[in-house]
């Protein structure tokens, strides 16, 4: 069996392709079994996100099954094969399981280190498992690969350090802040990335939740959403002696939050630490504020260089990924290897059981009535003699290295063995 990836992602192919090619929804349940024994394709799982769209598949000949793939997702999506293959890629045996490994592992994601991935392979693994699409092999590679990415997290930093302006802003404040569960934070404005940052907050348990927009009906829509309270734009000043954190994204052409404004608050909170995230392009927040004591601003350049330092040390957490991936590669190239010779033994076992089998019924039937006895004696001299026959040829494919699979297709012809009928019965 061998094993073949056939795909698409963010790197080969624009959206306006990806989205063509989608199995998405109840078209998922019918792809697979459309794909399932389709010519040389023996197993199958079909991996779709938003980010890529790749077929997994155990073929019995390589070339054949890359046709198959091919065809497949031409003719079910309807898509022109000249545009498909563009955009495709193909990567079979070792190159095939490394894929599996690193797209597990997330280090062939957009963002490297995120966990979505991972439980998105999931899915198509209990997606193909329900619809009886796998067998020996996938299964197995499948789960070598989600116990790859696993490893790779414990052993590795490659997702513990923030790689988006909203979440290390978040990041930020928990370094700031001991507990946040104590803590209140006003979102200023409504910029896409200032509310994502006031969702990681409350993630992260902040419970004071105060909302403040020069348009009120999208300051409470926004406190719906968030639970939180309306602040009216012309109090937030005010209000802020009451906050810990303050994520500000405005359209505002100038500053609206000056260094006056807050030396006066911090006389009022006592010299409470503040943390303000100015995230707003231009600048709404007057960086001489940062100058005041247990006042810390950042903006979106200090909070992008901190994001690129992350990526860079995620970057170096990935070539440590990459050598468990090496090592990972090379434990389940030994255990297929070990399969095939296990599938020819048990080919030769059950072929030598059959033969074994019928002859001494024939030779029962000729001789007569008999006591259970001497019964017992034939079957037991019989099987002595099959073992002993198929011992030296089992015990030369077990040992077999370099020329592993020479004796192997030697052995399958001199028996004229059924291998397919083998693995069925060691599975």
């Amino acid at each position: 069996m061998n094993i073949l990836v056939i795909g698409l992602n963010h790197k080969t192919a624009p959206i306006e392709v990806r989205e063509k090619v989608a199995f998405a929804g109840p078209k998922l349940q019918e792809a697979i079994h459309m794909l399932k024994g389709s010519g040389a394709v023996k197993e199958s799982i079909i991996l779709s996100t938003c980010n890529r769209v790749e077929i997994y598949a155990g073929v019995s000949d390589v070339d054949s099954g890359v046709e198959n793939v091919k065809g497949f997702i031409s003719e079910f999506h309807k898509v022109k094969r000249d545009l498909l293959d563009k955009s495709l890629y193909i990567h079979k045996g070792t190159d095939a399981i490394r894929h599996m490994y690193r797209v597990a592992s997330s280090l062939d994601s957009m963002v490297v280190g995120e966990p979505q991935i991972l439980g998105q392979l999931k899915d198509a693994f209990d997606a193909a498992l329900k619809n009886r699409s796998t067998g020996v092999i996938l299964n197995k590679l499948m789960r070598k690969s989600v116990s790859v990415a696993k490893r790779i997290r414990t052993e590795t930093r490659i997702a513990e350090s923030a790689v988006s302006i909203s979440f290390a802003a978040v990041e930020l404040a928990k370094k700031i802040f001991d507990d946040l569960s104590t803590k209140s934070f006003m979102l200023i404005g409504a910029g896409e990335m200032a509310e994502l940052a006031a969702r990681h907050l409350i993630n992260s348990g902040v419970k004071g939740v105060y909302i403040t927009n020069r348009t009120i009906a999208r300051a409470e829509e926004l406190a719906l959403e968030f639970h939180g309270t309306v602040v009216p734009f012309e109090n937030f000043v005010r209000e802020l002696i009451h906050t810990d954190i303050v994520i500000c994204s405005t359209g505002a052409p100038n500053y609206i939050l000056l260094r006056e404004q807050v030396q006066k608050l911090m006389k009022e909170r006592k010299q409470r630490q503040v943390f303000i995230i100015d995230i707003s392009v231009p600048r709404n927040i007057d960086p001489q504020i940062n100058e005041i004591d247990n006042v810390y601003l950042y903006d979106v350049d200090s909070l992008q260089g901190i994001v690129d330092t992350n990526i860079q040390e995620r970057a170096r957490e990935a070539e440590k990924a990459e050598q468990i991936v090496d090592e990972e590669i090379g434990s389940f190239l030994k255990w297929q290897d070990s399969l095939t010779a296990t599938s020819t033994i048990v080919a030769l076992r059950n072929k030598a059981e059959e033969i074994r089998k019928s002859e001494l019924e024939k030779v029962l039937k000729k001789l007569g009535p008999m006591e259970e006895e001497k019964i017992k004696a034939i079957e037991y001299l019989t099987a002595s003699i099959v073992n002993k026959l198929i011992h030296p040829p089992t015990v030369a494919l077990k040992a077999a290295n370099d020329d592993k699979e020479e004796m192997l297709d030697v052995v399958q012809k001199l028996f004229q063995l059924d291998i397919e009928k083998g693995k069925n019965e060691e599975t």
